[in-house]
């Protein structure tokens, strides 16, 4: 028998607006209009700002490890704005501040989060997403799960869930894919493929030519669009959680972007990266994109920018007075969020905040004296 070609697939590329502001007017028909990119640009300027000021805080020590979301809001607001905000649920990872914020989520609380203080994590009641996940790839298992929940009860609601590309070597997210392929649950996957797992780039990764071809393997719809293009990720996103909703089933989006800044501030990007590929990027700039458009259509000029810089810092700056305003936790939550009741050596411990052991025999180490500070 002649053989026969068993499978074949095509990955579409998305491009709305170039990064000199130009767009494509038949795909942006019926996107967004320009107070909608209007407004949108001005919260991702406030976006950007306080993620700047986020990096200075951990950098004087009011802060702890921070990663920074530099150079990935287009990619972030353009999949949140799509979603139904109050209905659908985000599951993120650690670098779309901006979509938690577009959903409800105080800025105060990500910083709380940073500084180490739980309270940061509490969702408010209202808001539908989830906290940061530090792990990487175990929230694509949530996602599913919540999906599959909305599906079971006939909700006509849709989870979206986000990654990296380093994520997609994690055996969590093919099980989550494979899951959400058999079970058809309503569920839209984002890699914000920024080219870098930490210190390991793409291409060392995976021996795929894009991030959004793993998906075929899950006979998933898959795109690949301009990660940096806030309309691009807004088309397939619209397209994708659409799917969703009406029974179609989940969906994996591969925004290609680029992270700007180190990991987090506990990295140095500069030991592993060529400064021109980062100068390359800077260009493509999501900000800097969005404004040459609207300079373009004359509905933006560099008095209202500077007007737009000074509200963001007044801004933002208020969000950090709001988060160090508050009152640091008490270490007896230790105790009483973990133990129902205190035997006498927890009692001790909650009283002192010190172990009696230290986890040896105090005779035996010289630490004699520090046991006797906790009788």
């Amino acid at each position: 028998m002649p053989k026969k070609t068993a499978y074949s697939a095509q990955i579409e590329y998305i491009q709305v607006m170039d990064e000199h502001g130009e767009v494509d007017p038949a795909l942006a028909r019926g996107l967004l209009d320009d107070q909608e990119i209007l407004a949108l640009y001005q919260f991702m300027v406030e976006c950007r700002q306080l993620d700047e000021i986020a990096f200075k805080l951990q950098r004087s020590g009011r802060m702890g490890t921070y990663p920074q979301n530099k150079g990935q809001e287009a990619a972030a607001i353009g999949t949140a704005y799509a979603a139904k905000k109050g209905q659908d649920f985000l599951v993120p990872c650690y670098r779309e501040n901006a979509a938690l914020f577009m959903h409800g989520l105080p800025m105060h609380y990500v910083l709380l989060h940073w500084m180490g203080d739980e309270r940061g994590n509490h969702i408010p009641p209202g808001v539908c997403q989830l906290p940061l996940c530090i792990p990487i790839g175990t929230q694509m298992l949530h996602a599913t799960g919540i999906a599959w929940a909305f599906k079971m009860r006939k909700e006509p609601r849709v989870a979206l869930t986000y990654f990296g590309d380093g994520a997609t070597s994690e055996g969590d997210f093919h099980e989550a894919m494979n899951f959400a392929s058999v079970f058809q649950v309503p569920c839209v996957f984002i890699c914000q493929n920024n080219q870098w797992a930490i210190s390991v780039p793409r291409e060392t990764q995976m021996n795929s030519e894009t991030v959004a071809q793993k998906a075929l393997a899950y006979d998933m719809p898959c795109v690949l669009v301009d990660g940096n293009d806030l309309l691009a990720v807004y088309k397939a996103s619209k397209e994708a959680i659409e799917r969703a909703r009406s029974g179609g089933g989940p969906s994996f989006i591969e925004a290609v972007t680029y992270r700007l800044a180190d990991h987090t501030t506990a990295d140095d990007a500069r030991r592993y990266r060529d400064p021109k590929e980062v100068e390359a990027w800077i260009a493509k700039d999501p900000i800097i994109r969005l404004r040459k458009y609207l300079e373009k259509k004359n509905l933006w000029d560099e008095s209202k920018e500077q007007a737009l810089q000074e509200r963001s810092k007044v801004k933002v700056a208020d969000v950090v007075k709001t988060a160090e305003g508050i009152a640091k936790p008490s270490t007896d939550d230790i105790f009483d969020y973990t133990f129902e009741t205190l035997n006498a050596e927890l009692e001790k411990q909650k009283r002192t905040m010190r172990t009696s052991s230290l986890g040896q025999d105090p005779s035996q180490t010289g630490l004699a004296a520090e046991a006797e500070m906790v009788k």
